[in-house]
């Protein structure tokens, strides 16, 4: 890993943005999380662009007067995609109230003047964090899947972070795994995301007859019912691991990769969807260089895109992003408070 420039008590100010919450933190050099806080994310889908904002721009204010004289060296964002690293834009497919988003021209304006600013995709952040810090430590060629309100995932290759022209390479979440398959919040059908989802889990579970008594049911009442021996519960994390492994055998097998890293908040049921997902790898990967493909889940856990959004201001030739370097200007363009 390459040395850094920062100060040994330097810190960075990492966010993660996805369709059901908002966190944000500070982290230390040493990968090590503090100061974590997270708001639920509100109006994601009423249009009003504000109303996703508000919340965010009060958590970035708590984090910067938290750093309490510790050295703020860079802020790191990782955001549900598609993002606009060159343009600093963000259109999260599950956040429709942000299109092309200025997510970095705004996040510039609240900053401390002079920090830089990095952008990338969450599955990217995450890919970044478990090879920097996590269960990806030392393997120089990985993919690293995010599975959530939405499906995304980041990949390594030769110990680099690899993000495309555009930022968004590795978005197996979007990788067609059926055909016939159904329709994808992305426009498309028959994605990864489609199947796999906590939401595609719950509303396939409840049109095969899953019922329980909560108002708006997801994936942590599902996971509930599975353990609880609910056969339709059960299936919806089956067909999950076998579309996310479909996805993950073909990037291996595209991209000759050794190891899977499973992470996101569904993840966290992983007892109930890594044995069918390593499953359907072992049925799936059956050429002889694929026959090593290991899956873990993320030793980082939810942390992982909070600690790769540090990754890339710590070690940006290891886990750079494309485009021009963004630096916060403070008060400029908009109130830094308020």
């Amino acid at each position: 890993m390459e040395s850094t420039t920062h100060p040994p008590d330097g810190v960075v100010l990492a966010i993660d943005i996805g369709a059901t919450k908002m966190a944000a933190c500070l982290v230390a050099a040493n990968g090590r999380i503090c100061q974590r806080a997270m708001v639920m994310t509100h109006g994601a889908s009423n249009g009003d662009p504000e109303q996703v904002w508000a919340p965010l721009a009060a958590l970035v204010d708590r984090l910067v007067d938290a750093a309490d004289g510790r050295q703020l060296v860079g802020v790191g964002v990782g955001s549900a995609g598609p993002v606009d690293p060159v343009r600093g834009t963000v259109s999260p497919v599950n956040i429709s109230a942000w299109r092309d988003f200025p997510l970095v021209e705004r996040l510039a304006a609240r900053a401390p003047s002079g920090l830089p600013i990095r952008l990338a995709g969450d599955g990217i952040c995450a890919a970044a964090g478990e090879h920097w810090r996590g269960a990806g430590r030392g393997v120089d060629d990985l993919l690293v899947v995010v599975v959530s309100t939405g499906v995304g995932g980041g990949l390594v290759q030769s110990g680099r972070l690899v993000t495309g022209p555009t930022g968004n390479a590795g978005h197996v979440g979007h990788m067609v795994v059926d055909m016939a398959g159904e329709p994808c919040p992305c426009g498309g059908h028959g994605c990864v995301e489609a199947v796999a989802s906590g939401p595609s889990m719950v509303r396939w579970a409840m049109r095969q007859g899953w019922r329980v008594d909560t108002p708006e049911p997801g994936a942590v009442e599902l996971a509930a019912s599975a353990r609880a021996g609910h056969h339709v519960a059960r299936r919806a994390f089956e067909r999950a691991g076998a579309a996310v492994a479909a996805g993950a055998v073909s990037v291996a097998a595209l991209c000759d990769l050794t190891r899977v890293v499973l992470g996101g908040g569904v993840s966290q049921a992983a007892d109930l969807l890594l044995p069918p997902l390593s499953a359907a790898v072992a049925r799936y990967a059956r050429l002889g260089f694929l026959r090593d493909l290991t899956v873990l889940p993320a030793r980082l856990g939810v942390n992982a895109g909070l600690v790769g959004a540090a990754a890339m201001v710590f070690a940006p030739h290891t886990y750079p992003v494309p485009g021009r370097q963004v630096v916060a200007k403070g008060s400029s363009g908009y109130p830094a408070r308020g």
